[in-house]
């Protein structure tokens, strides 16, 4: 951390959610700090989604118990745009096509509905766009087309990359940005997001393979297995994973007594 830089927390505990009456998560726990690059790893069903969507404040995705902390401040009681305006980013697994609105047109408005003032340098602003265009190989053409509408599935992946290079939040979430992607996708969207890591963001990868995680190189590796975290540890975690598949994972458990 360097000298000066605030460090913020976001912080998760006993979290419960439901979806149409059915529970996903039973008591999800976990924290990270800005500066850190987390990944949440688990098999189809584990619930991964509904916590970043939980998280975010969907309203399809009830939470019926537990808190999440960002800096003390209590997520779950904020709409959605104090949620974003306070600093959580989501990146979708499967980002929407808009029909008649732009993407730079898109990015600016986002940019500054997150501003605390109606000021900007445009031309800060345009630089940096392009930098990070280039970063994640993007073509300038798509800045004039509508919002990820005849996109590829890699350019929606890495459209959602750009605007969290763009609007710039304390906790980025990013629900599996290499899911349909083939390897040279998933090495750009990889080396984009480590590019972007530093000491003023904390980033939180859900993936179900540890293939985009050789290029991000996660501080810490948690497994969600069915609503809940079953296991943390290091980068060697998800080797073991990708080794072992996550069975090794679900027979450890103890039984279900909620």
């Amino acid at each position: 951390m360097a000298a000066g830089t605030v460090q913020h927390s976001l912080v998760v505990e006993n979290l419960h959610a439901e979806v149409g009456g059915k529970e996903i998560l039973k008591g999800v726990n976990f924290s990270m700090k800005t500066g850190e690059l987390t990944a949440m790893m688990g098999p189809n069903g584990s619930g991964k989604s509904t916590l970043a969507y939980a998280l975010m404040g969907h309203p399809k995705y009830k939470v019926t118990r537990g808190t999440a902390l960002l800096d003390g401040k209590d997520l779950l009681k904020m709409p959605v745009d104090q949620r974003s305006r306070a600093g959580l980013f989501l990146g979708f697994q499967y980002p929407q096509e808009v029909a008649g609105l732009s993407l730079s047109k898109f990015l600016w408005t986002a940019y500054m509905a997150r501003r605390t003032t109606q000021t900007a340098d445009v031309a800060t602003f345009d630089r940096d766009m392009k930098t990070h265009l280039g970063y994640l190989e993007m073509d300038e053409a798509l800045l004039k087309r509508s919002l990820n509408e005849g996109f590829s599935g890699g350019e929606k992946k890495r459209n959602e990359v750009l605007q969290m290079a763009t609007l710039s939040p304390l906790f980025a979430i990013l629900d599996e940005p290499d899911s349909g992607l083939d390897i040279d996708a998933v090495r750009s969207v990889g080396n984009t997001v480590a590019k972007l890591r530093g000491p003023g963001i904390g980033i939180l990868i859900i993936t179900h393979y540890q293939r985009i995680l050789q290029f991000v190189k996660p501080d810490s590796v948690h497994v969600l297995v069915d609503g809940r975290v079953a296991l943390s540890g290091g980068r060697e975690l998800a080797d073991e994973l990708e080794s072992k598949g996550y069975d090794f994972v679900k027979f450890g458990l103890p039984a279900d007594t909620s």
